[in-house]
């Protein structure tokens, strides 16, 4: 796992093995209890991908099925289009990379909402106001992981500086269902399922729509 340490200039983000994923929500359970968000309110959120079809050989059906799954948050992006549409800028970056909410500043107006490719902002309908991941800022402060990482009983989540999972892990973040990496270049690195689909291949549907 990555050392639990704050650096400034370390452009932080998250690795996710989908080889590993089991769909059981531990993580996003773990987020949500820890920083107590009401129902409706995810910031992580565990999505299942499955599609396929029949192969057909003379008399010979043979079904091509596949289902994984998906655990996603903020990824902190390069081109952070939640920073480019709010207009009080109340989406700020931390020194160490990381996206986080300006509660004395945000209005609520939800355009981070609408123009981010991972829906990671979220709207706090008891506040009145944006919120979203943050790589667990205080967890990180004082040496532990993010409880995300930490919950994971199959140790697919990983965080730590972009350039080190990359080196480790590798460049792989275009697997559907996630969306074109190009729009916001996203702080993320993925194992690919062994059935993994790119973002384009249009192969593909979500399963739990109204869970995420």
């Amino acid at each position: 796992m990555a050392t639990a340490e704050i650096t400034a200039g370390a452009n932080y983000g998250f690795f996710f093995d989908q080889s590993l994923c089991t769909g059981c929500k531990a993580c996003q359970i773990a987020c949500k209890d820890k920083h107590d968000l009401p129902v409706g309110v995810n910031w992580r959120r565990v999505v299942e991908y499955s599609g396929g079809s029949w192969q057909e050989s003379g008399n010979t059906f043979t079904p091509n099925v596949f289902t994984y799954y998906t655990s996603i948050a903020c990824n902190h992006c390069e081109n952070a289009i939640c920073m480019e549409v709010c207009p009080t800028t109340a989406m700020s970056r931390r020194e160490d990379g990381t996206i986080y909410v300006d509660s004395d500043k945000c209005v609520g107006c939800r355009y981070c909402e609408w123009a981010c490719a991972y829906s990671a902002p979220q709207f706090n309908a008891e506040t009145g106001q944006m919120t979203k991941c943050d790589l667990c800022y205080d967890y990180r402060s004082t040496g532990q992981d993010p409880a995300c990482v930490s919950a994971c009983p199959s140790r697919a989540l990983d965080w730590g500086p972009i350039d080190q999972l990359r080196e480790e892990y590798g460049n792989t973040d275009n697997i559907a269902p996630l969306p074109d990496p190009s729009i916001t270049n996203p702080r993320l690195v993925v194992n690919p399922h062994r059935d993994a689909q790119t973002w384009d291949a249009a192969s593909g549907a979500i399963a739990n729509p109204k869970e995420i």
